[in-house]
């Protein structure tokens, strides 16, 4: 890939990977691979191919160091969710350049430091830079569903692959200014997935005759408002005391807190405000297949976020005190991530030496990612020490979140530039440490 920039490679290469529809599901994340390994080979790394089935392979590339030092992974996933080319102003396919934006589904999430990992990795490779520690590239598959064929295989089946001490991931990194100050969230933890179904049984009979029946769908609405309506009471963890403490200078009680972030900004009040509770949003029901048919069954989804650390089975006893007297059944669907990272360590002050030179008197914010993410699968096993962030400095923050799994997704080329730059800075750290 003869280009003139480390900026024009990563462009290059983002708009390959756009191209390549890796939509999850059915994902055919094999073909990111492929497409990874070429270029990578090209600059001499030890590329890997792992996959459970043929289609939907895990790329790992290797850049080897002295090994007295520890190993940095530069973390990443290939696959996408769905884009309906109606609602997009361009084909989500094209990968084309409008302007200084790379238009494309997966630019942000999260094609975009797909490709600036490889180039960070590939470059520093041709450079003849030779870390203390291995530096490792993952482009796992299967992020966005999570059934079974990224990263949580690859830790189970080949975990001396992706071992490593510090990783850097998605999750965070966009400039905000919060009252006159410059920060950058960099996510250490993250709350944990427990979505739960409830079964509400009735007895089936002709919608034309509801009065000998009795509706599921019925009685399973009160269960969907009370959980609509419930508000947990607010507390903190270490993470969001870090952060409050951090944009306001000291830490108020919990249940004063939104108020004062309010008064800094809007902005503040709405990146803690979900990370003070569990969260309970009901998102799915089913019940009759037919519309003349009163349902004997109606199924309630619950995507249901508990903070890191929280114990689960205690948000299973909120659940039901929430739902009181009323007739249904709950099983927990699944339970995963959750895991944090100290914040004082090597990576930090990698994250933090970065904004200094790039954006003097930026600061790194402590941040838990309200959703889930691969770190999980790191953090759990092996201990690492996982962030999320990739700085985000052009993009307005807030336009930025909405284009993320929605129509019309875009990268600046000045950002994909920057997180580049990152990820080179914080291999040449994390690379300069001895054991």
């Amino acid at each position: 890939m003869a280009v003139a920039s480390l900026r024009g490679e990563a462009v290059e290469l983002l708009q390959g990977l756009i191209r390549l529809d890796t939509v999850n599901p059915p994902g055919n994340e094999t073909l990111a691979a492929d497409y990874l390994r070429s270029y990578l080979e090209e600059a001499g790394l030890q590329v890997e191919l792992y996959a459970r089935v043929p289609e939907r392979a895990n790329l790992v590339a290797r850049l080897r160091g002295c090994g007295t030092g520890p190993r940095l992974a530069l973390l990443s996933h290939t696959d996408t969710v769905l884009a309906d080319p109606g609602e997009w102003q361009l084909d989500p396919w094209s990968g084309e350049v409008r302007g200084d934006e790379l238009w494309g589904r997966g630019a942000l999430d999260m094609k975009g430091q797909v490709a600036a990992s490889a180039v960070a990795i590939a470059s520093l490779a041709r450079e003849g830079f030779r870390p203390n520690g291995d530096l490792i590239f993952v482009a796992a598959a299967d992020e966005e569903v999570g059934a079974g064929f990224g990263l949580s295989w690859v830790c189970d089946t080949h975990p001396e692959a992706v071992r490593a001490e510090y990783a850097l991931n998605e999750g965070a990194g966009e400039r905000v200014v919060l009252g006159e100050r410059v920060f950058y969230p960099c996510a250490l933890a993250e709350k944990m997935s427990r979505p739960f179904r409830l079964r509400v049984h009735g007895r089936s009979g002709h919608a034309s005759m509801p009065a000998i029946a009795d509706n599921a769908l019925v009685k399973a609405a009160p269960l969907i408002q009370r959980l609509g309506e419930y508000r947990p009471r607010r507390r903190y963890v270490a993470e969001t005391e870090a952060f409050t403490r951090a944009v306001l200078g000291e830490l108020p009680p919990v249940d004063e807190v939104l108020e004062r972030l309010e008064a800094v900004s809007p902005l503040a009040r709405e990146l803690l405000e979900p990370l003070l509770a569990p969260t309970f949003s009901p998102t799915m029901a089913t019940a009759s297949r037919k519309r003349n048919v009163i349902p004997a069954l109606c199924e309630v989804v619950v995507d249901c976020r508990i903070l890191p650390g929280e114990d689960g089975e205690a948000v299973d006893r909120l659940v039901h005190e929430v739902l009181g007297e009323l007739e249904y059944g709950h099983e927990v669907i699944d339970a995963q991530g959750g895991t944090r990272s100290p914040g004082d360590t090597p990576l930090w002050d990698a994250v933090a030496s970065f904004l200094a030179e790039v954006d003097p008197g930026a600061e790194p914010l402590p941040y838990v990612v309200p959703g889930f993410t691969d770190s999980h699968w790191l953090r759990g096993p092996f201990g690492t020490v996982a962030y999320g962030f990739f700085p985000i400095k052009t993009m307005d923050a807030e336009l930025q979140a909405r284009l993320i799994h929605s129509a019309d997704e875009r990268i600046h080329l000045d950002d994909l530039e920057l997180g580049t730059e990152f990820l080179r800075h914080a291999a040449r750290a994390i690379g300069a440490l001895d054991a």
